[in-house]
This record gives C-alpha cells, structure tokens and sequence, in this order.
C-alpha cells in the first residue's frame, strides 16, 4: 500500500502534538460532528465508538461491527483536514487487518483497548503487548509506520485487582506495551491527580486521562504531567442531550428556545463545500 505525504505529515503532527503539550481530544462520531469540531480547532480529531455506534442505533462495546466503524472513520477522514485518530476498540477479532484498514481510510491513530469484554476480564500484559506488536507491524506493512498508537488499559475503569496494586498493574502494562510499540497509555477511569502525576513520572510513555463533568480541568490534568485529555461519548451525549431537550420544549410549550443558540444554517452546509 503506498501511503502519501500528506498523511504521514499529519501522522508525524500527531506525533508532536502530543509530546511536549498537552493535547485536546474532542470526540467525534461522524462527518459532520468531526467537521464542527476542527472548524472550532481542534487540531486533532478523535472518534469515539460509542458516539459512532449510537449514530449507526447501536450499542457501544463492538455492537457495530469493525466494517461499520472503519467507514465511519472513512467518512470522517474525508470531511477534515486535521489528522484523525480512531477508537477501533478491542480490533474487532483482527487486529492487524484492523490497522490495515485505518491506514487505508487516512487515518493516522488508533486506540486499542485490552480489555476482552465490557467490564474485563482483561488481556494479560504480554497478551496485549503482542497485540500491539501486530498493529505496529501492520501500520509499517501498510506504509504508515509512523502510525500512533494509544493503548487503552481498562484497570481502573473497571476497578481491576484490588484498588493498591492498580498504579504498579499499569505501569507493567505501560512498559509492555511502549516496548511493543505503544506511543502513549490511555487509562480511563483514573482522575486522582496525584495518582496520575505518579503515572505521569514513572511511565515510558505519555498519558492520557479520560475528562468529563466533576474531573479536574485540562490545566491541572496537565500539571500532573497528563499529555492528552480525551472526553470519550461527552460530546457526543451532550449533542444527544440538546436534541432531546429541543424536542420536550417543542412538545411541552411550542416554544423553541432551546434553539436559540444553535449554529445557523449556512455556518454548517458551509463546513461541506470542499
């Protein structure tokens, strides 16, 4: 597969937005929300699976299938102009032709999670580093190998072990997986910010923190030495939330205030005159 400039320069940006500075990850789940979200500039754009799957009147958890996700991620790609990271779950049972695919859609980032299911159990360090292995090896097969990999690990989003042994599970799995060619360790579910700046000090690679309502802000996430804050389905519910509030006011007064501050018209249909 040949692979053009272009998108290993937005592979190489990825790269350093998220190195030194603490990098912003809006989530997006289809064409139109990536475009909403780099017209606001971000410069990066995420995809979240469970925003893609509720889009497509699915489940999150690999209810939709590796096919449907990966032509979202198209869709998304073609819609920016910004690099575009993908959330491809636990690799939908092929992780290598998984990764082949994302590079295929011009996408220049993945997540991969190790958790087996929803709520664990989850892959053994080495199981998961050899999985990681695969996707670095299948993103250089494809031409990409500077294809950035964000390895999720689901100890402390589903309280795996017991609470003492969660900060030394995840730097195991840290060091396993950078070795196996993770750029950065993901781990939701984990807000303590002096935790986190423990994991920050000791980990071989960047962290990212999953942020929301009640977290700490990105300016304290990134004193603890966080490298990249990504909100998961956040915006993706918050949307949800405002066509269900737009509807009640319709349905209950006839009024349309909940409208008010929407983004006009020709502001959207002109994020697709490309």
């Amino acid at each position: 597969m040949t692979v053009d400039q272009s998108t290993k320069d937005k592979a190489q940006r990825l790269r350093a937005l998220g190195s030194d500075t603490v990098l912003v990850l809006p989530n997006a789940w289809d064409a139109g929300s990536a475009a909403v979200i780099a017209a606001a500039g971000a410069p990066v754009v995420a995809t979240t699976s469970g925003g893609v799957a509720w889009a497509l009147g699915k489940g999150d958890g690999e209810q939709a299938t590796g096919e449907e996700m990966l032509a979202a991620a198209a869709r998304i790609v073609a819609a920016v102009d910004v690099p575009v990271t993908v959330d491809v779950e636990g690799g939908y049972g092929d992780v290598a032709g998984t990764v082949a695919a994302v590079v295929a859609a011009g996408a220049v980032g993945i997540n991969l999670e190790d958790s087996r299911a929803v709520g664990g159990p989850l892959f053994t360090p080495e199981e998961q580093a050899e999985r990681i292995a695969a996707a670095r090896a299948a993103a250089t097969e494809a031409g990409l190998p500077e294809l950035v990999i964000n390895a999720r690990t689901d100890v402390y989003l589903f309280g795996i072990g017991e609470e003492s042994g969660r900060l030394e599970d995840v730097l195991t799995r840290a060091a396993a997986y950078a070795e196996a060619g993770a750029d950065v360790i993901f781990v939701p579910g984990l807000l303590d910010l002096a935790v986190l700046g423990e994991l920050s000090s000791r980990s071989p690679i960047p962290v990212n923190a999953m942020a929301g309502p009640g977290a700490p802000s990105v300016a304290d996430l990134a004193k603890a030495g966080v490298r990249r804050v990504s909100v998961g389905t956040g915006v993706a519910q918050s949307a949800y939330t405002a066509a269900r509030d737009a509807t009640l006011e319709l349905l209950d007064t006839g009024t349309y205030g909940e409208l008010d501050e929407s983004l006009d018209f020709g502001q959207l249909n002109s994020l697709f005159t490309r």
